[in-house]
């Protein structure tokens, strides 16, 4: 019998996928927790001179400098809450990684990204904002990872090291 309730487990967990919730103001979003690297508490942050306002500053996680993002600053111009709730997300940034303050970052919702349906307006200013999924607490918008930064900042927050110029045999 459990050999049967296993099959039927494998068959139906495709569908579903694993999301955490955070909050800018009153409003939900998602991201995949496939992007998810680590979750941690509010740290000490560098600031960066002449980065956007949005760009909450670098820290030093496990021997690499990361740089964070304030996507509450990014996507309404006002810096995210700090409580006890706000943390700093790791995720997987096109190979690298990105800290991300996001309010109210302690919940996940398992569902089937089929769910999320496209809310009718081409936001070209912000294309990371994907689309929504409605349930009994209103809309939750899914945020895409790798849509966050425009070329112009990928280059300032991640700008290419003496190796990455000798190995592609530029220095």
């Amino acid at each position: 019998m459990s050999e049967l309730l296993t099959k039927r487990a494998a068959a139906v967990a495709p569908s579903q996928r694993l999301f955490l919730v955070f909050y800018i103001g009153d409003e939900r979003y998602a991201l995949s927790a496939t992007d998810v690297v680590e979750v941690l508490a509010r740290l000490p942050l560098k600031p960066i001179a002449h980065a956007p306002a949005w760009v909450a500053g670098v820290f030093a996680h496990r021997g690499q400098m990361v740089p964070v993002i304030d996507i509450s600053a990014m996507t309404f111009g006002h810096e995210a809450v700090a409580r006890t709730s706000t943390r700093l997300v790791l995720v997987n940034f096109r190979g690298k990684l990105l800290g991300l303050m996001l309010e109210q970052a302690n919940a996940t919702l398992r569902c089937d990204p089929a769910d999320f349906q496209p809310y009718g307006l081409d936001n070209r200013d912000a294309p990371y904002l994907g689309p929504v999924r409605e349930d009994a607490q209103g809309l939750l918008q899914w945020i895409h990872v790798d849509d966050l930064l425009s070329p112009a900042v990928c280059a300032l927050l991640f700008p290419p090291s003496l190796d990455d110029a000798s190995a592609e045999g530029l220095a």
